[in-house]
């Protein structure tokens, strides 16, 4: 039998297919198009998959970059409230204390006691000395007096020792007396003006101290020491009872245990202020363009999926992270490298969260900026 020629010239015939035979083959290609082939499926869908996919991701690129210009925010933002850290002003041992961790107390609560036997015994020190200087200031009220009589009768003597020197004088003239006799009318002249002199000295010296200083106008000296003393002494008992500064709520009362030594300026508890509860928010540079005060905020909490609440920017720092950290970042190098540095702003709350917000909580801010 002769083979078919597979390349048929151009000019060759048709093969002539029968009527039965065109009837058959219609049938068979009925049967073949309720047939799919899988390969074909795919390679319907192929085409489209490979134009979406890229549509798609150009698409969410476009609208990260233009598509909410008008905001800015960040993840790195913390809650924060002003914590007030509470020392003793006195030295003494700890004998009550009155709160317990996480206690909400009121500007004034007393917090814990210290001993106050020491400032006790200083008051009483301090009235002893009050009533010594009383007591001196009348003594020398009484010398004054003693002294004034002294005077008097100093003054008498000199009289007459100076007359009997004149006596003596006048006898030593005429030749009656002799000069063993001058001598001694002379001496007793002089021992009664030094008398009359020392006398006048020591009620010179009482008046000084009886004398009413110019600092404490009307009260002696003395008395107004032991008066300041007493003063100082009442001060530091009413130290003794340590009291709340600000309403908050109480932390690090681990601390505070009966019989620990307090010392001036050693924190003992912090009191936390629930009434002032911000957020700290460290944008970067380059969205701080179209910043400004006052700009509607929200903030939402990372404890809290599903809150959010209404604040605006209240103000913005006046200085990069870096700048204010123990050690400042030394950029004057060959090998440097630029980094987007942060910027924290204050974001105020607005509305009035149902849930405590508790200081160093996560947060995102995002500040509307009214468009770029």
């Amino acid at each position: 039998m002769a083979e078919a020629d597979p390349f048929p010239a151009a000019d060759a015939p048709a093969p002539t297919v029968s009527r039965a035979a065109a009837r058959g083959g219609a049938a068979a290609g009925v049967d073949a198009a309720l047939v799919i082939d899988p390969s074909a499926r795919r390679s319907r869908w192929r085409l489209p998959l490979m134009l979406i996919v890229p549509l798609l991701i150009i698409a969410g690129g476009l609208w990260f970059w233009f598509g909410d210009s008008g905001t800015v925010s960040t993840d790195n933002a913390y809650v924060k409230q002003d914590i007030v850290s509470v020392a003793g002003e006195i030295t003494g041992q700890v004998v009550s204390v009155k709160v317990h961790e996480n206690q909400m107390v009121k500007a004034g609560d007393v917090l814990f006691t210290i001993d106050p036997a020491a400032y006790q015994t200083a008051i009483a020190q301090a009235d002893a000395s009050i009533a010594s200087a009383q007591a001196n200031v009348t003594a020398l009220q009484a010398d004054v007096g003693a002294n004034a009589a002294d005077i008097a009768g100093a003054r008498d003597d000199l009289a007459l020792a100076q007359a009997n020197y004149s006596r003596e004088k006048a006898l030593m003239d005429r030749g009656f007396n002799t000069r063993a006799q001058m001598d001694s009318s002379s001496h007793a002249v002089a021992s009664a003006r030094d008398h009359l002199a020392s006398i006048e000295a020591g009620v010179a010296k009482a008046q000084a101290q009886l004398a009413n200083g110019s600092a404490v106008p009307g009260i002696n000296p003395a008395i107004a020491a032991g008066q300041a003393q007493r003063a100082v002494a009442e001060l530091n008992l009413r130290r003794t009872v340590v009291r709340a500064p600000t309403a908050g709520r109480i932390s690090q009362a681990s601390r505070l245990q009966v019989g620990q030594m307090v010392f001036p300026g050693v924190p003992m508890v912090s009191v936390v202020r629930d009434s002032q509860t911000r957020v700290d928010a460290n944008f970067k540079e380059t969205d701080l363009n179209h910043m400004r005060p006052g700009q509607p905020a929200t903030v939402s909490i990372d404890a809290y999926p599903g809150m959010k609440l209404k604040g605006h920017v209240e103000s913005i720092g006046a200085g990069t992270g870096s700048e204010f950290s123990v050690l400042p970042a030394q950029n004057a190098t060959g090998n440097w490298v630029k980094i987007i540095q942060r910027v924290p702003v204050r974001i105020a709350i607005d509305d009035k969260a149902d849930r405590p917000l508790l200081a160093g909580l996560s947060a995102n801010v995002r500040v509307d900026v009214g468009g770029k």
